[in-house]
């Protein structure tokens, strides 16, 4: 009997079995424990990304060859819609949610989540959305799809999907600044905590932006499509979206995930915290470009600019473009001094998945920013596909440590380091062998969305590591599915701090009750656990 199934089990018929089984899957359906909602945002975003990997991965192959089609050419524009959209809002940005939904309340030591109907709701809307627009694409709809009524359905499925991921984004922000245990100011709260709240908070502002466009769109479409370039023109008008600095707003709660594992493996309280906070916040400003629907890409010979062209070029660049960027480089600074020898950190899935995340995102924002070079000469070239894939194999990356990391508390039952560390490696080289072909290519104007190409260089080369990357991160997605459902099953017993923790989740039964907790905790600190164990340093424990 655990914390979660306080009833005894008892023999019963087969009619008994399938009543349980229902009135389960009826609890599901209607729960307002947020921990199965972040749990079925998880499990549907993951099962999205084996999806989508498939598509990515046929895509890479029908780009290695560029002088014949092995797929029906007609059907490749439906392809890179497909492709972008979910691995965009079907994967990056509800994942992300996903993991703040089941953790943020512990750490905040909530005993729930605020407005929990509000984010089922949102799961809801989201799901029911996504499975629309994927139908629509799948019947010639989306962005250049040649059936009008699948490309009005689209449209409206889309904008139901993004209002199911604002509902959501607004229960969590809700929460961060609402639901906090008494003594936790907003510099004592945790710091993947604190990734959530700026993640939800560039949604909440990005997101309406996005709806209000689909809107305008979806009307012009189905009455005229006159004013907005009809179904050709969909990806001009919302394809701020789905693209660099938007999707750094999405995968916030990797820097605050990468700044917390390390923390925690440091065993030691992480130095220069509010510095910390404020680069994780600065990844945030990525949301700027979206909501004013700027484009700050530097023209070319802009050193060759009179001062006043020069000055009305570049202010809007690095407030748009580089200032995102410099959030990671203030994080990573600070993780290197939480680093510094002689702390010896204990290394496991959750620490390695955070540095790497963290960097390959980084990557992603670094060559976003690069992009937007004119002189670079980078412009409708996949480069800028490579940036997007960084930024968003990045976030898995994280998913699958954080569930290394806070699966046993929330299944209540441990999941192998020494199996789970490789995957972690495998999905690290599946992102590079992704995203980095796509960066060389970039430069030797390989196009972008384009199946049929001819440029200088091993093309076939840079297009088969891209396939196989993808195909890696299929395989290994799925290897991890598969040992996570083992794991959270049939494994060793967590115990209620199997990581040696310092906020607030740790102090809770695992799995934790309905409620979350049995007390109100009163914190003094933002490391509250930290405060109640014998004092020691990191220097002699070693790595684990």
């Amino acid at each position: 009997m655990t914390t979660i199934d306080p009833h005894l089990a008892t023999a019963g018929t087969t009619g008994d079995r399938a009543d349980g089984a229902l009135s389960s899957l009826a609890a599901w359906i209607t729960t307002s424990d947020h921990k199965k909602i972040g749990r079925l945002y998880i499990g549907a975003s993951m099962l999205l990304l084996l999806a989508v990997a498939v598509v990515a991965s046929l895509l890479g192959i029908e780009r290695i060859d560029a002088t014949s089609d092995l797929l029906d050419s007609g059907a490749m524009p439906q392809m890179f819609s497909l492709y972008r959209v979910v691995l965009t809002f079907g994967v990056v940005a509800p994942l992300g949610l996903g993991l703040a939904v089941a953790v943020v309340p512990l750490q905040l030591g909530a005993r729930s989540l605020a407005f929990p109907r509000l984010a089922l709701g949102g799961f809801w809307a989201w799901l029911v959305g996504g499975i629309l627009v994927i139908i629509s694409i799948a019947l010639n709809g989306g962005p250049g799809g040649g059936d009008p009524e699948m490309v009005d359905l689209f449209l409206i499925a889309h904008i139901l999907l993004v209002l199911g991921l604002i509902a959501t984004a607004g229960s969590v922000a809700t929460s961060v600044l609402t639901t906090r245990a008494p003594g936790m100011n907003m510099r004592r709260v945790p710091l993947f905590a604190w990734g959530a709240l700026i993640g939800a908070l560039g949604m909440l502002l990005l997101l309406p932006v996005l709806v209000a466009t689909l809107v305008m769109v979806a009307i012009d479409h189905y009455y005229g499509r006159t004013t907005f370039g009809g179904n050709t023109g969909i990806a001009d008008w919302v394809g701020f979206a789905f693209t660099q600095p938007a999707t750094f707003v999405y995968a916030v709660p990797v820097f605050g995930f990468a700044a917390e594992a390390v923390a925690t493996a440091s065993r030691n309280r992480l130095p220069m915290r509010g510095v910390a906070l404020t680069g994780i916040a600065l990844v945030g400003t990525g949301l700027l470009a979206g909501v004013t629907q700027t484009d700050a890409a530097l023209p070319r010979d802009v050193l060759q600019q009179s001062v006043g062209d020069f000055i009305q070029d570049v202010l809007p660049y690095l407030l748009l473009e580089a200032l995102p960027l410099l959030g990671p480089v203030v994080l990573l600074a600070v993780i290197g001094l939480a680093l510094k020898p002689p702390v010896r950190p204990r290394i496991s899935a959750a620490f390695v998945a955070g540095i790497l995340s963290a960097g390959m995102v980084f990557t992603g924002m670094a060559g976003n920013a690069l992009y937007q070079v004119g002189d670079a000469q980078l412009a409708g070239t996949v480069f800028e596909e490579g940036a997007w894939l960084y930024v968003s194999y990045g976030l898995v990356i994280a998913a699958l440590g954080a569930l290394t990391y806070w699966g046993p508390k929330l299944w209540g039952r441990r999941i192998d380091d020494k199996k789970s560390l490789p995957l972690v490696g495998l999905a690290f080289i599946a992102t590079v062998l992704a995203a980095l072909p796509y960066y060389i290519a970039g430069f030797a104007k390989q196009p972008a969305g384009a199946t049929q190409f001819d440029y200088s260089g091993p093309q076939n080369l840079w297009n088969a590591l891209s396939a196989a990357g993808h195909i890696l991160m299929l395989l290994t997605v799925l290897a991890f599915i598969g040992l996570a459902v083992s794991s959270f099953r049939t494994g060793d017993l967590a115990g209620d701090d199997p990581v040696d923790g310092q906020t607030l989740e740790w102090a809770t039964t695992s799995p934790p009750p309905a409620d979350n907790f049995a007390e109100v905790f009163i914190i003094s600190s933002p490391e509250p656990l930290l405060d109640l164990k014998p004092a020691r340093t990191a220097v002699t424990e070693g790595t684990a």
